[in-house]
């Protein structure tokens, strides 16, 4: 077993000293999305041993309800307690979601707003105040990441 990284992401099969595949990652980025989602890890606990126990044999708690069906059961299927039954990337950039949330990202050229567009009214636990972004901000904001980076 190789141990690398936080516990939070381990999936059941590293839990049990079984091989791990690309199928691992799918676990791990499963639960990235629903921290994403739920701002808490996705199981909890306050030893090692506990956090095992728990990725090897409790449900996670659904995200919150203002997030779409699809991407809840796009998660369902991310952390699968058998590998096998889990999706693998090529799956996952398949379905309809992912390829209509690629296609919305595309048609408005990496922004995540139209202009005009709100953020999220309200996130699950935090208090962030809401804020409007016009398309010049956000061009600004990415050029001035694209010169950074370059």
């Amino acid at each position: 077993m190789t141990v690398v990284g936080t516990p939070y992401y381990m999936p059941p099969e590293a839990c049990q000293s079984h091989p791990q595949t690309s199928k691992s990652d799918i676990w791990s980025l499963g639960c990235v999305i629903h921290e994403l989602c739920t701002l808490e890890h996705t199981f909890k606990a306050d030893n090692l041993l506990n956090l095992v126990f728990k990725i090897v044999s409790e449900k996670p708690e659904p995200i919150p309800n203002q997030y779409c069906k699809e991407l809840g059961d796009l998660i369902d299927l991310m952390l699968k307690k058998d590998p096998v039954e889990r999706p693998s990337c090529t799956d996952i950039l398949k379905m309809d979601i992912v390829r209509q949330h690629m296609k919305d990202f595309v048609r408005k050229r990496g922004n995540t707003l139209l202009p005009g567009q709100k953020m999220l009214k309200r996130m699950p636990t935090a208090n962030f105040s809401e804020k409007t972004i016009n398309s010049k901000e956000a061009t600004k904001g990415a050029g001035q990441f694209n010169e950074q980076a370059q």
